[in-house]
């Protein structure tokens, strides 16, 4: 079929960046120049990977499917690469939302002062999973996991933590030591578009939300809360990381605990992964028996 790296790299920038513009920028070329490797890969593949207007982009299904394969690809020819020249890149994290709370920085600093020639990069992310399957990242603490994981990743359920309620301060509710899913029913409720752990299933039936509010990052959620627009639920970890001068974060006294998973490829890219996902589950707490996702592959370390 005779696709050279340079394909892959065109469509892995145009998957990154969105346009032909932001993509040809990142590789250094020209928009024209960028378009032509793509064509030449399109016919070389024999199918349509983005489909073009002027106004908009967008991969197609082919182009999402072949996109991730470029990223592992790509990474994985990196790491070679660097492996060869006697060098190791460092291990990438992605999370999203509030991290690991109390325990982030307990948990690189120990990873830093066991292992120092092994340094771990953090990277915030607005969709840590989908980073996660193109190779962006070698491995990711994630809350709210996908109805079905990639058949490829492992994933280890570390520790479980409470849900909290997030109202604003002037609410009614602030001055309560805690409170309840009943005292919030019938509330517009704030949910992220990608990290949220919050649904009307919490609820028994018919005692849900009003409304619900889809906000893309915790910014949004804050301050949809803060102005009394909405009410939040959220894991205790986000108390602790992201604190806010006219939000309080309240115990919820019926709703059952957020589980933490480590998730990271099963052939893993990065020689420490084994490493970090021990150092892990040995500093963070236990956590009881989560329950099985369909389609995922769990691992104990």
């Amino acid at each position: 079929m005779n696709v050279e790296l340079r394909h892959l790299r065109a469509l892995a920038a145009i998957g990154d960046e969105g346009t032909i513009t932001g993509a040809a920028a990142v590789l250094r070329i020209s928009q024209p120049a960028l378009s032509r490797t793509l064509d030449q890969l399109e016919r070389r593949v024999g199918t349509r990977l983005v489909e073009r207007t002027t106004r908009s982009l967008a991969l197609t299904a082919e182009g999402e499917r072949l996109n991730e394969r470029a990223h592992r690809i790509l990474g994985e020819l990196d790491d070679a690469l660097a492996e060869a020249a006697g060098s190791t890149r460092p291990l990438r994290i992605g999370f999203a939302w509030a991290a690991l709370g109390a325990h982030t920085v307990e948990l690189l600093r120990s990873w830093r002062r066991d292992h120092p020639r092994t340094p771990v990069e953090a990277h915030h992310l607005a969709d840590p999973y989908a980073a996660l399957v193109r190779g962006s990242v070698d491995a990711v603490f994630l809350r709210a996991l996908p109805e079905r994981t990639a058949p490829d990743l492992a994933v280890l359920p570390l520790y479980s933590e409470p849900r909290v309620a997030a109202v604003s301060t002037d609410d009614p509710l602030a001055v309560r030591p805690e409170v309840s899913l009943r005292e919030l029913a019938g509330r517009t409720v704030a949910l992220c578009a990608t990290a949220a752990t919050t649904s009307g299933a919490l609820w028994p039936a018919g005692g849900g939300p009003e409304a619900t509010r889809t906000v893309s990052n915790v910014d949004e959620w804050l301050t949809s809360i803060a102005t009394g627009e909405a009410v939040g639920l959220t894991a205790e970890a986000t108390r602790h990381s992201h604190p806010h001068p006219a939000v309080r974060y309240l115990p919820l006294t019926d709703a059952g605990p957020v589980t933490v998973h480590f998730l990271a490829p099963a052939a893993a890219g990065h020689p420490a992964t084994a490493a970090f996902r021990a150092h892990a589950r040995a500093v963070l707490p236990a956590t009881g028996t989560a329950p099985p996702v369909p389609g995922r592959r769990d691992v104990r370390a």
